[in-house]
């Protein structure tokens, strides 16, 4: 490569490694390995090719490494001796090696193409590991993060991460949030991004995992392991469930994460905008299980003909099936996913007056979940 050619390709490097943070030899051996593919493209037989990187002599050579032999047999990796004196001065035997420097301008457009695509796959592959390098120890966490602009065009709230900018997409927001610049927000780090764009943080307000990690930080019971959480079931900005058990008969597991005067459970579901919690109590025993489930609804019986199908049948008050079924099979639905039955409820007394059909809506919304 000409020593202009060089000089640009180290002073893009630098750059380059100055504005993503990334080691200029980082970059050098991402290069290196895209022209590997490349040069394997026009010379596919070719075994070993020899790269001399020094940025500070500003040389970057790269040849192909041939035999010298008495007869060649294959030329991709062998040379006669007349040939190998057009590339090297020194005095030369049978087995030595040779370097036959490449010209890289000749690559062709194809090989071009596939370098530069490599080392953009390459500088992406570091940009991720130092993400996860610098935010893993945050991988699903909730932490609390500054809103410092929305963008009106997508919907997505920029947060401030410990001086980091990251987009809380409109997806990963909690439905009917209204979110404002200078809101202080806690958000659930879920990871790094493995898009084709540039790697990011992803994060969110919707994940049921944001439930749990904000039961854990308002009730010391939870955090210290006295109190488990066993299951969550989520419908985010509208109603969540979560099962606890207590590993000690001596608390209380639902007065603990409801608090005194409900103050824990109130900053929870402030937190979420409002979301309504539910919290009961979890049993290895699937028939109470299921029943509590089921709460604020009473549970007359569960039958569950087969443990193996994870489907029963719930009878509950005529006068709760209503209740049970939940505005459009909402409390249904999410004692569905809190338990992993299918449930059938049916009132009493056998007489559905026209309310089954609420459940058979829920019922097909679940199927197409």
């Amino acid at each position: 490569m000409s020593n202009s050619n060089t000089t640009e390709l180290f002073e893009a490097l630098t750059l380059l490694a100055k504005e993503k943070g990334i080691e200029p030899d980082v970059l050098l051996e991402k290069i290196r390995a895209a022209l590997v593919i490349a040069i394997k493209k026009d010379y596919p037989k070719s075994e070993n090719i020899e790269f001399d990187f020094s940025p500070e002599k500003g040389k970057f050579d790269v040849a192909i490494v041939k035999e010298v032999v008495e007869v060649v047999e294959d030329s991709a990796n062998q040379m006669s001796i007349e040939e190998a004196k057009t590339h090297t001065r020194r005095k030369l035997s049978y087995g030595d090696k040779v370097a036959v420097k490449i010209d890289t301008k000749h690559f062709g457009r194809i090989a071009a193409q596939t370098a530069k695509q490599v080392i953009k796959q390459g500088i992406k592959a570091v940009e991720r590991e130092q993400l996860v390098a610098q935010w893993g120890g945050l991988q699903d966490e909730a932490v609390t993060v500054k809103v410092t602009k929305i963008d009106m065009r997508t919907g997505a709230a920029i947060v401030d991460l410990n001086g980091t900018e990251v987009p809380l997409f409109r997806n990963e927001q909690i439905p009917g949030e209204i979110l404002k610049v200078d809101d202080m927000i806690k958000v659930y780090v879920t990871g790094v991004s493995a898009s084709d764009h540039r790697p990011m943080l992803k994060i969110s307000r919707t994940n049921k995992d944001l439930v749990k990690r904000l039961f854990e930080s308002e009730v010391p019971e939870i955090f210290d392991g006295t109190v488990e959480i066993k299951a969550i079931s989520r419908e985010a900005g509208s109603r969540s469930k979560v099962a606890v058990i207590s590993n000690n008969p001596d608390v209380d597991a639902l007065g603990a994460c409801i608090g005194p005067g409900r103050q824990r459970i109130s900053r929870i579901c402030a937190e979420l905008n409002g979301e309504k919690m539910d919290v009961v109590f979890y049993s290895e025993n699937p028939e109470e299980f299921i029943a509590q489930a089921l709460k604020p609804s009473d549970v007359v019986k569960v039958e569950i003909p087969d443990p193996a199908v994870k489907s029963c049948t719930v009878l509950v008050p005529d006068n709760q099936l209503s209740l049970a079924i939940g505005n459009k099979g909402q409390n249904a639905k999410l004692a569905a996913k809190l338990t992993g039955y299918k449930i059938d409820i049916r009132p009493e007394s056998g007489f559905y007056e026209g309310i089954e059909s609420e459940q058979e809506a829920a019922e097909a919304s679940e199927t197409e979940e």
